[in-house]
């Protein structure tokens, strides 16, 4: 198998400490996001979104985050995607949560605007109202996340056991970090990810990611 990747993408961190917690046989090749590697040839036939991480299995080829990891887990028969029908029910619904609401606002109009010129809105008006939006939904989603999926002293977003919803949404909120965004408001994501953070191969899979976010260290952030 081939995961095709960048060590900065946030979806690509996901399948990449799955892979690397339960030693997968995974073969990791970069795409260069940095210089533009996915808009160009051969990248941009192979994937037309333009995105990474794609998978190669043999004959197959699957994109997106959520699929990827589900189907790594299905392959090599992992218990992070339970077989019990309601159980899997659950990690299906949580990584579909932060696949759409949670992301959209997180990501794509509060983080990557502020860190990737590509993201920037063509106007300051519409920049700077793209990421108040982003803000505010931000924090509602947050209070979701801690209260609801996290409330009640649960330990793992879905049950008693780690998942790869856990692996997805752990991999997805520690974007916040390159904008120092302030978790402390919600206690219990900020254990949670701690526990993630525990992973013996988490600080491996993240040091490129950490070594960008340091880059930034000059640069002020809305948050």
């Amino acid at each position: 198998m081939k995961l095709y990747m960048h060590p900065v993408s946030q979806t690509s961190r996901p399948i990449r400490l799955l892979a690397a917690e339960k030693q997968l046989p995974v073969q990791e090749e970069v795409v260069d996001l940095m210089i533009g590697a996915h808009h160009e040839e051969p990248f941009a036939s192979f994937n037309p979104s333009r995105q990474v991480p794609v998978l190669v299995d043999g004959d197959l080829k699957i994109t997106e985050c959520s699929t990827i990891l589900k189907y790594l887990a299905d392959k090599h028969q992992l218990p992070e995607y339970p077989t019990d029908f309601k159980q899997r029910a659950r990690v299906n619904e949580v990584m579909d949560w932060l696949n759409t609401g949670f992301y959209r606002d997180w990501a794509y109009n509060l983080v990557y605007p502020q860190i990737f010129p590509h993201h920037k809105r063509p106007s300051e008006e519409g920049h700077r109202v793209t990421i108040e939006w982003g803000r505010e939904k931000s924090q509602f989603w947050l209070s979701v996340l801690n209260d609801y999926y996290l409330g009640q002293g649960s330990q793992w977003l879905v049950g008693d056991q780690m998942t790869i919803a856990d692996y997805m949404g752990a991999g997805y909120v520690a974007l916040g970090e390159i904008i120092r965004f302030d978790l402390t408001p919600y206690p219990n994501v900020t254990a949670w990810l701690a526990r993630m953070k525990a992973l013996p191969n988490w600080n491996p899979v993240s040091e490129v990611i950490d070594g960008f976010a340091g880059s930034l260290h000059d640069q002020t952030f809305i948050n």
